[in-house]
């Protein structure tokens, strides 16, 4: 029963410590094949960093003014009498707009012209009769007095018929007729609208920081669409006060309507051309990567190999193959970099990069430092952001 016992505990012990062997057997040898596989290598496009001349731009949109506009309206209370225009009519400055019936002031006037007449004679015979030491010196000023008063009379009578015959202030085009012929009209009732529409003015904004590249003068161009722009113009404005609320500064600018296209109110895009910089990095945006740690770009080296062993060969399995030299295997290093100004989809390099260096514009996601890469360009976003760029100049 004993000797039993002991070869069944005995065949027990070797069948654990087979199954205990062989486990970490296993372990050992799947451990050894991960560490030395190779893993596969990852599809990438990639661009060559190469100094470039950097035009920096401002993108931003703003709202058209007249050059001059404003709308016209009653001074003096009365019954419209004509209308002298119609809508979007060419106005002259001082034309006739609109008169207003003025028979009480035209009456007035002839005898407040009659007192002066009158008042003028009396003063000159005071002045004579002064002279002769006939008249007292009082009698002479109560008649300068007297014509004093008739001739305020009369020019605010004057001012009145003025008031009442509303000409156009400046040139331009005048707008619909806000009123009609027999109405009566306060004081501040709009007659039209009166817009200088051959030179219009563009109100936009810019961020504070960019306060210090703008100046008087510099030139913009401006359109009504999505990259379109064929409007040129100048800088005519800059605000010395920075908004404290949404820290933009205000911009006017100055641009020529010849066509007449553009009209007040609307809305305009905006771009304004900074000093070109020269020798400059700029990549597209997609090869930047932003983490807690910085921005990095991963740098397409070609892999260190260890002494004696052949590079790994690429392609198919061929004679021609096999005689061929085999491509150097490339692995991407990440790389830190210091980031410059934007414009569209390139950004600009400050530190981190050289001229040459080969740097992975798609297929970040999938990659890792020192992971093994192949390039493939045939759709680089590079070649799509140079692309967009020279469109939009």
């Amino acid at each position: 029963m004993v000797k039993r016992f002991v070869i069944a505990l005995v065949l027990v012990v070797i069948l654990c410590g087979g199954l205990i062997g062989f486990n970490m057997f296993r372990s050992q040898m799947i451990g050894e094949f991960f560490a030395n596989m190779t893993p596969p290598p990852v599809t990438v496009s990639a661009t060559t960093v190469e100094p470039t001349s950097w035009a920096p731009e401002i993108e931003t949109i703003g709202t058209l003014w007249a050059w001059q506009g404003v709308d016209v309206a009653v001074e003096a209370a009365g019954i419209v009498k004509t209308i002298d225009f119609r809508a979007n009519d060419r106005v002259e400055a001082g034309q006739l707009l609109v008169q207003i019936d003025d028979a009480v002031q035209r009456a007035d006037l002839i005898a407040a012209e009659a007192a002066v007449e009158r008042d003028r004679a009396q003063l000159e015979r005071a002045r004579r009769l002064r002279e002769t030491g006939v008249a007292s010196e009082t009698t002479l000023e109560d008649a300068q007095t007297a014509l004093a008063n008739t001739e305020s009379t009369l020019a605010r009578i004057r001012a009145v018929l003025e008031q009442k015959a509303i000409e156009a202030p400046f040139s331009g085009t005048i707008g619909i007729p806000r009123v009609d012929v027999g109405q009566y009209a306060e004081p501040g009732t709009l007659i039209a609208t009166l817009q200088q529409l051959d030179k219009m003015k563009v109100d936009f904004t810019v961020p504070e920081q960019m306060m210090g590249e703008l100046h008087i003068g510099q030139a913009a161009s401006f359109g009504l669409t999505e990259g379109d722009f064929p409007y040129d113009g100048a800088i005519i404005g800059i605000d010395p006060k920075i908004d404290p609320q949404t820290r933009l500064v205000s911009v006017r600018a100055q641009i020529d309507n010849p066509d007449d296209a553009l009209r007040p109110g609307q809305f305009a895009r905006v771009r304004v051309q900074m000093p070109a910089a020269e020798n400059v990095i700029a990549l597209p945006q997609t090869s930047v990567v932003t983490s807690l740690y910085g921005d990095y770009v991963f740098v397409v080296e070609e892999a260190e190999t260890e002494a004696g062993a052949e590079p790994a060969p690429s392609g198919d399995n061929t004679d021609a193959a096999d005689n061929a030299p085999s491509a150097p295997s490339l692995t991407a290093k990440q790389v830190f970099v210091t980031l410059g100004r934007r414009q569209g989809n390139m950004i600009e390099i400050v530190e981190g990069l050289s001229a040459g260096q080969s740097v992975v514009t798609s297929g970040q996601n999938k990659l890792a430092n020192n992971a093994p890469v192949t390039i493939n360009n045939a759709v680089d976003p590079a070649t799509l952001a140079l692309d967009g760029r020279d469109e939009r100049s």
